[in-house]
This record gives C-alpha cells, sequence and structure tokens, in this order.
C-alpha cells in the first residue's frame, strides 16, 4: 500500500489558493481540522468560497470563536454555503451587509448534495423546500404524484477534514460525533487534506474500524 504525503499545516495551506471552493469538516467546530484552520488563518488566502455544515461559533461577548469562525471574523470567504449561521454574528453582520454571499441549505440537502457528488450520482430528490422560496429556479421532478425538487451535486477543489486516527497510506478513523461531514467531505474534493491527531503504520488499523479508505485521501497532517 501506497504511503501518502506527511506535511506540516503551513505546507498545507497552501495548496489552498484564491477562489477555490474549500469544504471543512465539523459541526460547530466538532470535527474540525483546528491546526489547518489557524494555518489558513495565518496564509490569509482570500476570496474561497465555505462549503460547511456551518459557521461555526462566533460571540465576542463571551470571548467564544471556534472552528472555521476565525477564517469568518479575517474575512477570506467570498461566499458561503452551510446550513445554518445563526451562532456566529460576524457571519451575519457581513450577510447583511452585502460583503459575504450566503447561500442556506437545508442541512440533510446539504449532506445529500455532497454525498452525491462523492458517490457518482447525478443528483438527489428531496420534499424539502417544495412550496418555497429554495425551490425557486430549480427541477421540480413528481414521483407518484408527490413533488420533488432535484437538487445536484456540491463538489470542492480541496477538503480539509479532521480524523482521530490515520494510518501512513491514509487510510481514517473517525472519534464519535465528529464524523458528522468528514467522511463525506472525503468523497468529495479533488485535493483531500486530513488532520489527524494520532499517524500510525500501515497494518495498525483494524480493517474494521475504518470509516474512509485511503484511496480519497492526499495528504496527511499531524493534528
Amino acid at each position: 500500500m501506497i504511503k501518502k504525503p506527511i506535511i506540516s499545516a503551513e505546507e498545507a495551506v497552501k495548496l489552498i489558493t484564491e477562489d477555490m471552493s474549500l469544504m471543512v469538516g465539523g459541526f460547530l467546530g466538532c470535527g474540525s481540522p483546528e491546526k489547518l484552520i489557524k494555518a489558513l488563518k495565518i496564509a490569509g488566502t482570500s476570496k474561497l468560497t465555505l462549503i460547511c455544515n456551518d459557521t461555526a461559533i462566533y460571540n465576542p461577548d463571551k470571548n467564544i470563536v471556534n472552528g472555521v469562525a476565525e477564517l469568518i471574523v479575517n474575512k477570506q470567504f467570498k461566499k458561503v454555503i452551510v446550513s445554518h449561521i445563526g451562532t456566529n454574528k460576524e457571519t451575519i453582520r457581513q450577510m447583511n451587509a452585502g460583503e459575504t454571499e450566503v447561500d442556506l441549505i437545508p442541512q440533510g440537502t446539504l449532506a445529500e448534495r455532497i454525498r452525491a457528488f462523492g458517490f457518482g450520482l447525478g443528483g438527489i430528490l428531496t420534499p424539502t423546500g417544495i412550496g418555497t422560496e429554495v425551490e425557486v429556479g430549480k427541477q421540480i421532478i413528481e414521483v407518484n404524484n408527490k413533488k420533488f425538487i432535484l437538487e445536484e451535486p456540491l463538489p470542492a477543489d480541496v477538503a480539509i477534514i479532521k480524523a482521530k486516527k490515520a494510518d501512513k497510506a491514509g487510510n481514517l478513523v473517525f472519534s464519535k460525533s465528529a464524523r458528522n461531514f468528514n467522511p463525506i467531505m472525503a468523497t468529495a474534493a479533488k485535493t483531500v487534506i486530513v488532520e489527524a491527531e494520532e499517524i500510525v503504520e500501515i497494518g495498525e488499523l483494524d480493517p474494521e474500524s475504518i470509516d474512509t479508505p485511503s484511496i480519497f485521501v492526499h495528504f496527511i497532517v499531524q493534528g
């Protein structure tokens, strides 16, 4: 089995350039690749399009900032594609000021659009959003007298994800709820960079425990 390059966080974020689309694993910071996020903040790469479940938590009144919220505050995104922004006051401010485009997608639909690309599907049919502004401009398909919205697959140029363990081939194990968006994002980006808390030798992981196989991973960063 071929070993994947183990690189520094600083080297990894050089692969993320202006105007790219960037998937970031995590759910309100849980399972987010914090080391890579901090390195990207220092690099200052801007005009990115974020694809993430949310924009994490930013509450200056309580001095709380986590996950991708650091990049939001640093104004590194021109657009965010997420399921909610209510826990990040800065995202709300930027949206209302017209500084950042915000595309809000129902959480299940967002996950399924990412999964659809990773699994080579032409899209998904969902009833979520029928009869609301969500359906505007989208194809409506009727199946058994029920209307569905055709939602298209959602890919990215780069995905940065977080794993509990990685072997040197790039097989990944995620920790409990930190699985969230990490496994599906690993399948849906041209370049996948994983931040692993622990890196082990090939053969040390129980095959039954592997959540994401090595074929999807390009680079490993020690978390």
